[in-house]
């Protein structure tokens, strides 16, 4: 299956234990319990709906994110993944990943979304270090942390080991040891995050009135090199600026996003991108849980927000993503999108600058480039 021809789906599973200080996504905590069936049902009506204007196209990926989908009941997941077998062809090769946190995983719960079709978990350790994981909000331990990864690996045929560094008083030393440790129990996938300090956050407030200090942008791209060095040596390259693999055990879901595929996304504050002939529909969700419920229920979507996204902004989108992955743009595909190919002025600039290079028509960023890629990405559409 060509990236072309792949169609993926998102699932958003809003609800979390608590919210971590550092989190802006769409998350909610609901202190007296969540009716889960219900939001599974939710979540069927509007991949009908979905469906009814995507006819013929075969799924080749399905990613349960959030919030905490490892909150989800097997039974909730089981409901999500056989409506889409209802609705759409789907390969035989079907990625079908469940992000998980250490504490709302039990053997149980595991062996349950595998029965349901779940192929793959991203498990979300963060940390190897129990003082950063308590400041991160984080409420397991590092030893439960590995503990939930060994079972991940035990039960799945695919398991993602996922962290955040850059994190605040963090050493390259103190990075070393726990990127070690973290290597020695992966089993093909690690997603390495620097932490970023969102607005709206815990974390903004404190980093606004001073009472949070970051690593400086120097003592970051040092951790940024060491992580470079360390997944590089263990086999694991850098297939994305946060994500490294054995070859074959990418993400392909998420590279379904980088390369600028369709996705329908569901549940509340989900986005889509779908095709509308030679436009694109973006499509937004209601953003808080039970608003989007009803509207489910009484229209059939939750979508609050439809715009159409014409080729000169999908080029906008499509060189925005895909240079951050090791493969880089098409720069033919730019160009048909754009109406204009890329400046060779400054394409032969950035070259001698060691930032970017091309293998035959494919256009990607060079390692150091990755350090600046927004800046990189901002020249090449200017």
């Amino acid at each position: 299956m060509t990236s072309s021809d792949a169609f993926g789906i998102y699932v958003h599973w809003p609800f979390c234990k608590a919210k971590c200080p550092y989190c802006d996504f769409n998350s909610h905590v609901r202190h007296e319990g969540v009716d889960a069936l219900s939001f599974a049902k939710a979540l069927g009506i509007e991949l009908a709906w979905f469906a009814a204007r995507t006819p013929g196209r075969t799924v080749s990926s399905v990613f349960f994110g959030g919030g905490t989908p490892s909150l989800m009941p097997p039974e909730a997941v089981g409901h999500v993944l056989d409506t889409i077998a209802s609705l759409w062809s789907v390969s035989p090769d079907v990625e079908i990943t469940l992000e998980a946190n250490p504490t709302s995983i039990e053997a149980e719960n595991f062996r349950g979304y595998r029965a349901a079709g779940v192929n793959r978990v991203s498990v979300g350790v963060q940390a190897l270090n129990d003082d950063d994981l308590k400041a991160l909000g984080r409420q397991h331990s590092s030893e439960e942390a590995i503990a939930a990864f060994r079972l991940a690996a035990k039960i799945f045929p695919r398991v993602s080991f996922d962290m955040i560094y850059a994190r605040p008083n963090q050493t390259p030393e103190q990075w070393r040891t726990e990127l070690t440790r973290a290597l020695a129990e992966q089993q093909g996938h690690m997603s390495l995050y620097q932490l970023t300090i969102e607005p709206g956050t815990a974390y903004f407030d404190l980093y606004e009135r001073g009472r949070l200090v970051t690593p400086s942008d120097d003592r970051a791209a040092d951790l940024y090199d060491l992580t470079q060095e360390l997944t590089e040596k263990a086999g694991l390259p850098t297939y994305e600026i946060s994500n490294h693999a054995l070859p074959g055990q990418e993400s392909r879901h998420n590279l379904l996003y980088w390369r600028y595929g369709e996705y329908a996304g569901v549940g509340p504050g989900a986005h889509s991108r779908l095709a509308d002939g030679e436009n694109r529909r973006a499509l937004i969700a209601e953003r808080h849980p039970e608003t989007w419920r009803e509207l489910v229920r009484a229209q059939g979507h939750g979508i609050v927000s439809d715009t159409v996204v014409p080729p000169v902004d999908q080029a906008s989108e499509y060189l925005l993503m895909g240079m951050r992955i090791a493969e880089g743009v098409d720069m033919d595909r730019y160009a048909a999108l754009a109406g204009r190919e890329i400046d060779s002025s400054k394409l032969a600039g950035m070259k001698s600058m060691g930032l970017i290079r091309r293998n035959g028509q494919q256009l990607m960023a060079t390692a150091d480039g990755r350090k600046l890629l927004n800046a990189v990405i901002a020249e090449l559409a200017s």
